[in-house]
């Protein structure tokens, strides 16, 4: 579908889109921001799913990079977790057109909301008491069960995936808190493009509005992960925990009222 935009539209889009990537970089929920703009604009719903993965794949793609110029992601550790992730968001975006997602959507909330407040009363929920990074990778199997699921979830739904990565990452290989997120945004990246993948093959994606808001997110996750990386713990725990109570909120308010 064509759509033009007026100016200042666009100057919403691009403040959402550096808003959306800054978020997305540090904990992950930019789409709570960018996928109503997108609705807001005239999307319909599916083609709105897709331009926002076309735009996310740029966000998640700069602050993996950002990360991983910081060393703080190998990735010949994690090639189990990025296969399993793949084949999950790929089952997980045909599954999206084959089942109803009205359960999913009463449960969602639930869920994230749980997250929030079990990060808020655990003080090592996001970074292990004893966390420290790895000299080498973690066990396939952890991998696989991890990657499964959660490639799975993107490619279905999606909210509050970077909050699933980086507390289930925290747990199962205990790494310190940047490389929980730099697990969580390399991941992302490879469930995104699966999920684009499938979009585009759909014709669900509109090229113009999602690689302009890509490169507003990009900017934004630029920042974001620069951010992460100076301030750490202090400066991601609290905004971690305020990104999952809104996305509880923002579902529950979509999915019962």
């Amino acid at each position: 579908m064509d759509l033009l935009l007026d100016p200042t539209s666009l100057a919403i889009l691009a403040a959402v889109g550096l808003l959306a990537g800054f978020i997305d970089a540090v904990v992950g929920g930019g789409g709570l921001l960018s996928i109503p703009a997108l609705l807001t604009l005239g999307l319909p719903p599916h083609l709105a799913l897709g331009t926002n993965k076309l735009s996310a794949c740029f966000g998640s793609a700069m602050s993996a990079l950002t990360y991983y110029r910081k060393q703080l992601f190998v990735p010949g550790f994690w090639y189990n977790a990025a296969i399993a992730t793949f084949i999950g968001a790929l089952f997980g975006t045909l599954a999206v057109y084959l089942t109803s997602e009205t359960v999913l959507a009463k449960l969602l909330p639930l869920i994230i909301m749980a997250i929030a407040f079990y990060t808020l009363l655990s003080p090592g929920a996001i970074e292990h008491a004893e966390a420290k990074s790895r000299e080498h990778a973690p066990g396939p199997r952890r991998q696989w069960l991890q990657g499964l699921p959660l490639g799975f979830y993107d490619g279905y739904a999606g909210p509050g995936i970077g909050a699933f990565w980086t507390l289930s990452s925290s747990h199962l290989y205990r790494l310190p808190v940047l490389q929980n997120c730099a697990l969580a945004r390399a991941m992302t990246f490879i469930s995104n493009s699966t999920a684009l993948l499938m979009f585009l093959l759909l014709g669900q994606v509109n090229l113009a509005v999602g690689l302009f808001l890509g490169a507003c997110m990009m900017a934004g996750s630029y920042l974001g992960a620069r951010s992460a990386i100076q301030f750490g713990l202090p400066f991601i725990r609290p905004l971690f925990i305020l990104i999952v109570i809104a996305a509880s909120v923002q579902l529950a308010w979509r999915a019962w009222f």
